[in-house]
């Protein structure tokens, strides 16, 4: 419904590889990356094959158009850090994507620290300059508790995080955060902690990740050595459906369960199946009549979504 109401139409979202980098990884901060992040980035790996954005747009259009040939398209910055460079570079690779045809927009994976909100905002005044017709940002906060963020070797604190979301929304950026539940040394609070967070905060949509072991990361290492315990599937649909109780009613939810590459998941074994686990956060919902800001915002009712989704395109 959010994207229907700012673009007019259902949304397809097409992943590009820029090339991009990440400063937890080059050396900025450090070479060792967060303890959950596979060495792709998150990545299409397309860039290294030497495929540029114009190229890789043709090829992954098609495929995004599948089910919905009609659907509104944005481009999806999404491996690594995608504003971990120089202005110059940034500006580049903005006018490339505004270039390519078909566009309805920009949704841009990046992190807080990497947007000059202890400085002149450089790179958040050029993405709110630039020539797009829609642009967000997908920003990782993981976890409000500033251990945790410490364990997972995040490199940043929630403080960073909360700065550079406001000073988005004063450039009319759109902002998705991003949550993990089950991080090392979270507690059980908090994902409900983090949400409570956020809702104080000018986002727009959020994403919820139950904790992937994949491939080649720290995490895996951990869990090799029985060093780190997984939430099974109930105990995590039982903290989502908690934090959605309280999540303001007004910001998006995208996502409930995070998605591994072909190949790439070690662990848990549920999170391979993830219409079962939809399917049964969906009964869990109905079982519990409850409902998106049950608690503390429309405690009576389901909100009526489309006074906070007024279509603008």
């Amino acid at each position: 419904m959010f994207f229907r109401a700012h673009l007019g139409g259902a949304v397809r979202k097409v992943p590009l590889d820029a090339g991009f980098s990440c400063p937890n990884r080059d050396g900025t901060i450090s070479r060792h990356g967060c303890s959950f992040c596979n060495p792709a980035g998150s990545g299409t790996g397309l860039h290294a094959q030497g495929l540029d954005l114009s190229i890789q747009w043709q090829r992954l259009v098609p495929r995004a158009l599948v089910r919905e040939p009609k659907a509104k398209l944005l481009a999806y910055l999404q491996a690594y850090t995608n504003t971990h460079a120089a202005p110059e570079r940034l500006r580049g690779v903005l006018a490339e994507v505004a270039a390519l045809p078909g566009l309805s927009g920009l949704c841009l994976g990046t992190r807080p620290d990497c947007l000059d909100v202890d400085g002149d905002h450089a790179r958040l005044d050029i993405l709110a300059q630039a020539e797009l017709p829609f642009v967000r940002l997908d920003l990782g906060l993981q976890s409000a508790d500033d251990a945790v963020l410490a364990k997972a070797n995040r490199g940043h604190g929630a403080e960073v995080f909360a700065r550079a979301v406001r000073a988005a929304a004063a450039r009319g950026i759109f902002v998705c955060v991003h949550l993990v539940h089950g991080l090392p040394g979270a507690g059980p609070e908090d994902l409900v902690q983090s949400v409570e967070f956020l809702n104080a905060l000018p986002v727009t949509a959020v994403k919820f990740h139950n904790l992937l072991v994949c491939r080649g990361t720290a995490l895996e290492r951990q869990w090799r050595a029985g060093e780190l315990v997984l939430s099974g599937l109930e105990n995590y649909v039982f903290e989502l459906i908690r934090a959605l109780e309280r999540l303001r009613p007004d910001i998006c939810v995208e996502r409930v369960f995070a998605d591994a590459a072909p190949g790439e998941l070690v662990a848990p074994e549920w999170a391979a199946d993830k219409t079962a686990a939809l399917a049964l956060a969906r009964r869990e919902m109905q079982r519990r009549n409850t409902w998106q800001g049950r608690v503390g915002f429309c405690p009576e009712a389901l909100p009526d979504w489309s006074m906070y989704y007024k279509e603008t395109a």
